[in-house]
């Protein structure tokens, strides 16, 4: 995620992250379940007080741009129906999976198109 607050300009900073990572979530640079850093440390990161990421976060989740799960943290939300969304979620699992069984970024996705290929190509 690439992120950059312009201090000479006059958009203020936590407007200028929630058009940001908007953008980047609507584009698809952030994938629905992108998991964001937590506030204080990219606040940290990015040279801002906790609470202008805080408010920047309050706006996008209320856009429903991202949500948060508690101690789990903020991802940026699945967009779309129920079968969109639950789709989403099992892809995050089986990436999740791969990476945790030693599988390079090629082979999860040789594997993935493998299945797809399966299922939709079956008789």
């Amino acid at each position: 995620m690439k992120v950059t607050i312009d201090q000479q300009i006059p958009t203020a900073p936590y407007e200028q992250l929630r058009a940001q990572i908007a953008r980047q979530a609507r584009e698809g640079t952030l994938p629905a379940g992108y998991r964001l850093p937590t506030v204080r440390g990219f606040a940290g990161e990015l040279g801002l007080a906790a609470n202008t990421v805080a408010k920047a976060y309050r706006a996008l989740e209320a856009d429903g741009v991202i949500e948060t799960r508690g101690r789990n943290g903020t991802f940026i939300a699945a967009v779309g129906g129920a079968a969109e969304q639950e789709a989403v979620t099992a892809a995050l699992e089986f990436a999740r999976r791969a990476r945790r069984l030693g599988l390079d970024r090629d082979a999860a996705l040789t594997a993935a198109e493998d299945a797809v290929r399966a299922v939709y190509e079956a008789p």
